[in-house]
Parts: structure tokens; sequence; C-alpha cells
């Protein structure tokens, strides 16, 4: 495994920030940054899955690509890395992937989220890992992860009941 820049770290740390926001504010522990080539953040979210409106469509990560999708050009997001609390799902990836978004970071993966989650209603974790579904795309899509695992948990600890 490669070890992360000092860059990663803090960006990967951001997405953590983004993820606790969105738990004080009533709706699951996710969140993402979008970071351009020169190393600024260009978007930040948080999962909308639960509150304003009951979607569970609204991950952290789908919401991020499809407003990326909407600002930057396929060229530009190709250079861009997602930095997210947890591994995508494959909703996610497959936004992330029809984006153009070139690479992402994650904290805690999907195998380790379906075990804190069990079989919570909010949460049905697939444990497909991302890295098949863009493997399974015509462009590659930089995978990085799990990371910095003992403070991703720390932000879904009790999340689940």
């Amino acid at each position: 495994m490669t070890e992360l820049s000092k860059a990663d770290e803090c960006f990967l740390r951001a997405a953590f920030q983004v993820a606790i926001v969105a738990r004080d504010e009533g709706n699951l522990p996710f969140g993402c940054v979008l970071v351009d080539d020169a190393g600024v953040v260009v978007i930040e979210q948080g999962n909308l899955a639960l509150v304003p409106v009951r979607d569970a469509t609204a991950h952290a990560e789908t919401v991020a690509a499809g407003r990326a999708a909407r600002l930057y050009g396929p060229d530009e997001l190709g250079r861009f890395t997602l930095y997210t609390s947890a591994e995508p799902c494959a909703m996610c990836a497959g936004a992330i992937y029809w984006a153009g978004i070139g690479r992402v970071v994650f904290g805690l993966t999907e195998r380790d989220l379906k075990r804190l989650t069990g079989s919570h209603p909010d949460n049905p974790t697939m444990d497909l890992p991302c890295r098949e579904v863009f493997a399974s795309g015509q462009r590659s899509v930089e995978v990085v992860g799990p990371e910095l695992v003992d403070e991703a948990l720390q932000v879904f600890e009790g999340s689940w009941g």
C-alpha cells in the first residue's frame, strides 16, 4: 500500500469533518471533499439521505459527483481527487465514474461499514468494493484506501445503534 502524502491525509480528515457535520445535522455520517489538481477544495458535500428529504440516493459522493459534472469538464475532473469518509458504494462509484473524477481516496471499507451497520434499514450496505465497479468501466479511476481507518471508525461509531 502506498503511503499517503500529508496533503492526502489533510483532505481525508477534511472529509471526516464533513461527515461529522452531516451526522450532527441528522444525516448519516458520510462526507466528502473534491480537490482540484492545484490542491484546492472545490466541493464539500455531506450525506443528504435523511435530511432535508428522505432520499436514499442522496449519498455525499453521488451529490458531489453530480455537482462536479455540472461545474467542470471531464478533462478537468480526470485530474481531481475525491476524498471520502468511506469507500464509495456501487451507486456512488458509478456516479464518480460517469462524472469523470480521476482519483478516489477513502477511509473505511464497504466491508467494515457493513459490519458496523448490520442490517440497519438506513444503510443496507452492498459490500461491493469500488475497485470492482471501476474495473468494469472503460477508463481508469485510481483508488487509494482504506486509509486512516481508526479515525474513520470514530466518525461512524454509534451511528447504527
